[in-house]
């Protein structure tokens, strides 16, 4: 007797972008299988956002259609091999949606949230920090405030540097978060590095006399330092027990972080705008950082996070993702899942995103005591209104550009 048995194999149908503002710029991507399952990526790049929405609308979208969404190693290995030129902010923006998109759909169809189908939670909760700012030391001590009483147990501290116009980091109005890029040509900040160097030891120490040291203390560079400013930085922020400096200097020059190693002991966190696990493969195999801090939607999405977030893991070293308001809620929701899921997490980012984002991005996500989860829907946990995102169209903006005294171009 002999008997024989079909199946259907599910095959994605349709991959549309959507482009949108709800508070700030955000490219969607949204596929659809056969069997009517939809999931969505998040391929926002700050100030750059149509040219990943053209890449994947004039390049990546048709060869999507056909394929089984549930071949997602295989598909991430057809977008980047197959495309011959490899890795860039662009490409792997584009990716990674596809990647977070494709273990949405997995998520949803195994009716598990993708933590559980990445080996399940490896904690009870993920470790996010907030951005405290102020114009001057007591406004500064005030956010912090602010956020300790909210639960939060890290908090960034960042305030404007007396004598330099405008500093990175600070946040406009009440609410709790903040968006740099604005305009439609970019402005300029005028930046002295003395002056900061002179400054940030004495806030830190404000920040610690007044709070303690029973909670995180983080304080991002944003690349603005040479190798020697950032370990004079590095060096005399040691009483302080930081939880990390970020970016300290341009990483291109990977072999600088040797040289601020030699000099202190104040953890270095780096990797933002990396795109792959070749950018920080040198700084975690020699062990010049100590956080990584690459994000699911400009590394390849989560595929490649997590090779990356391995790696690190074989040296030590931790993870510390990217989790500004320049990406989307569905980049933070896919985070989320990882952070939640691998042994070496470090610290997430948590920026609050601008309203009216709420219109079109449905989060499942929560906070408590400090700690965030993105819950037990099905996929990633957030739900896209398209038709709500049609209400906010595009507005071109740009990040601003860093100049010093004499004109001269520097790092933003």
């Amino acid at each position: 007797m002999s008997t024989s048995t079909s199946t259907t194999t599910s095959t994605i149908v349709e991959a549309k972008v959507i482009v949108s503002s709800p508070g700030r710029n955000y490219v969607t991507l949204k596929i659809t299988t056969s069997d009517g399952v939809t999931g969505i990526g998040d391929a926002t790049l700050n100030g750059r956002e149509l040219s990943v929405a053209s890449y994947l609308e004039d390049h990546v979208c048709p060869l999507l259609i056909g394929k089984d969404p549930a071949a997602i190693e295989r598909i991430w290995q057809y977008l980047y091999k197959g495309a011959y030129w490899r890795r860039g902010p662009v490409t792997m923006t584009a990716i990674a949606a596809v990647d977070v998109a494709l273990w949405d759909i997995k998520g949803k169809v195994a009716g598990l949230p993708v933590y559980q189908l990445l080996g399940g939670a490896a904690r009870e909760g993920v470790t996010v920090y907030g951005h405290a700012s102020g114009n001057d030391i007591p406004q500064l001590l005030d956010d912090v405030a602010k956020f300790r009483d909210r639960g939060f147990r890290a908090v960034r501290a960042q305030a404007a540097v007396p004598g330099v116009a405008k500093v990175y980091g600070m946040r406009k109005g009440d609410g709790n978060t903040y968006e740099p890029a604005d305009g439609e040509l970019p402005s300029e900040e005028c930046w002295d590095t003395g002056k900061y160097l002179d400054w940030v030891p004495r806030k830190m120490a404000a920040v610690r006399e007044r709070f303690g040291y029973d909670f995180h203390l983080l304080h991002d560079v944003h690349h603005r330092l040479t190798p020697i400013e950032a370990a004079h930085l590095g060096k005399s922020l040691e009483p302080f027990r930081m939880f990390w400096i970020e970016d300290p200097t341009p990483a291109e020059d990977q072999e600088a972080f040797r040289l601020i190693r030699q000099h202190t002991t104040t953890p270095l966190a780096v990797g933002e705008i990396f795109n792959s696990i070749w950018d920080c493969q040198h700084l975690i195999t020699e062990r010049l950082i100590d956080y990584i801090r690459t994000s699911v939607s400009h590394a390849g999405g989560i595929s490649h996070l997590r090779k990356i977030f391995s790696l690190a893991e074989l040296y030590g070293i931790r993870s510390g993702s990217h989790g500004a308001g320049d990406l989307s809620p569905v980049s933070f929701a896919a985070a989320l899942h990882v952070d939640l899921s691998v042994q070496n997490f470090g610290m997430q980012e948590y920026m609050e995103h601008l309203p009216p984002y709420q219109e079109v991005f449905t989060t499942s996500w929560t906070f408590e005591d400090g700690l965030m989860h993105p819950g037990d829907a099905p996929g990633i946990g957030v739900e896209f209104d398209e038709e709500a995102a049609a209400r906010f169209p595009y507005e071109r903006k740009y990040l601003p550009v860093n100049t010093l005294a004499d004109g001269s171009v520097h790092d933003w």
